[in-house]
């Protein structure tokens, strides 16, 4: 869009995403879960109706037209993503049905390599989904699982960290940015601190891949995964990114059509990858709205998109900060997106139906990091998260109505 006007932008925006005009109790919505999952512009819709109706037809088996051009957009998704990473080539990105899925590939197929004694190192901010999978393959393995602590300010311990990684340190699985703290973890030095032990590297970039660009050839990465939904594209649908030579070195984790070379009874030789991480009819209309919606974020460009957010996250935190007796959770000094918050003694569930009631959406609990939430001892936080079709308004109708909310609950 050739402005440079804020408003016409934003007016822009907000009309690309149709459930925004969306009303909740006969309220208009305000959406502030956006860490959870983000709304569909219209050209990722239309990109998954198009096929549908047009094109298709399962991939890569079939000589027919319509299988054909299926397998042409499905691919053509895969290059835009490569692309979208800076990754050298299609072939390094494998499509799952999400991060959790890709971590859980790496963790049972790249795991298997794991012996007794060695380590697996995961932060304590981690998301379930970069938590459970390394508990469970380090159980089948005998392997040690180490949990890298975190400051008072929900920040990584990097010192802890440096002293944890050692020879027998054989994966570093990390978040970019933490789903429940915001806290931006500092990606490049936490590689750079691995790679000097030999320590593999797993980053899981589902909260990072919509508000900025990740070149994993430059962060020098061996394993990268997001989840469309939450960067605008559909659900069902994710990536792994991995080096070449992990991809060709690790066995397959699922098997059935279209992960193998040859089938006999008795024995099966494998495609290569990504194929061989592929098993079964994949989410093809999935991957084309994952790459429609690569190409919308591409369309406004990174500039557009990090200084709206950055502005919003701004004025989220002078909303926040003029809420008496409200508690921030996480105050690190690198952060963005997403702020948990705690008001007064109120139960989060509580704070979180109040402001449904009003037409607000944010999301209240455990935002599926149990053991953060243990360590500081809290029966879990509202969260309130942006993105770059956010405005000020929303987030001033967010402050007065958690004051309407304590008033209500008998906090104001």
């Amino acid at each position: 869009m050739q402005t440079s006007d804020p408003l016409l932008i934003e007016q822009h925006i907000r009309k690309d995403f149709p459930s925004l005009e969306l009303q909740v109790h006969g309220r208009p919505l305000v959406y502030l879960d956006n860490a959870a999952s983000t709304f569909k512009p219209l050209p990722v819709l239309d990109a998954e109706r198009s096929f549908y109706i047009e094109k298709y037809a399962n991939v890569h088996r079939g000589v027919h037209h319509l299988s054909q051009e299926a397998t042409r957009c499905y691919e053509e998704a895969r290059a835009k993503v490569a692309a979208f990473l800076g990754a050298p080539e299609s072939d390094n990105i494998v499509f799952t049905k999400g991060c959790t899925e890709a971590i859980n590939l790496v963790a049972q197929s790249w795991g298997r390599r794991l012996e007794p004694g060695d380590e697996v190192l995961v932060t304590a901010m981690e998301h379930h989904a970069n938590l459970v999978p390394w508990q469970m393959i380090c159980a089948q393995q005998g392997a040690i699982l180490r949990i890298v602590p975190i400051d008072e300010k929900g920040q990584t311990d990097l010192e802890a960290l440096e002293s944890m990684l050692n020879p027998r340190s054989k994966m570093l699985a990390f978040c970019s940015i933490s789903n429940v703290l915001g806290s931006h973890n500092p990606v490049q030095t936490m590689i750079r601190m691995a790679k000097a032990v030999g320590c593999t590297v797993l980053v899981d970039a589902a909260q990072a891949v919509a508000h900025g660009p990740i070149r994993v050839t430059e962060l020098d990465v061996d394993f990268l995964c997001f989840s469309a939904h939450k960067m605008y594209g559909p659900t069902g649908i994710g990536i792994l990114y991995g080096r070449r030579e992990l991809l060709h070195s690790m066995p397959p984790w699922q098997g059935g059509g279209d992960m193998i070379r040859e089938v006999d009874y008795q024995v099966t030789s494998y495609a290569e990858p990504p194929l061989r991480f592929e098993a079964g009819t994949p989410p093809i209309a999935q991957a084309i709205g994952l790459g429609a919606a690569v190409d919308y974020l591409q369309s406004w460009g990174w500039e557009i998109i990090m200084d709206r957010e950055k502005a919003l996250y701004q004025h989220l935190q002078v909303v926040l900060d003029s809420i008496p007796d409200l508690r921030k959770i996480g105050e690190a000094t690198d952060r963005s997106s997403a702020q948990s918050f705690l008001l007064g003694q109120a139960h989060p569930y509580d704070v979180g139906l109040l402001l449904d009631s009003m037409g607000i959406a944010v999301r209240t609990g455990h935002h599926c990091a149990q053991p953060l939430m243990k360590r500081w001892n809290l029966p879990g936080t509202v969260r309130a998260s942006v993105c770059f079709y956010n405005t000020f308004n929303e987030l001033d109708y967010l402050g007065q109505s958690l004051l309407k909310t304590q008033r209500m609950l008998g906090h104001g």
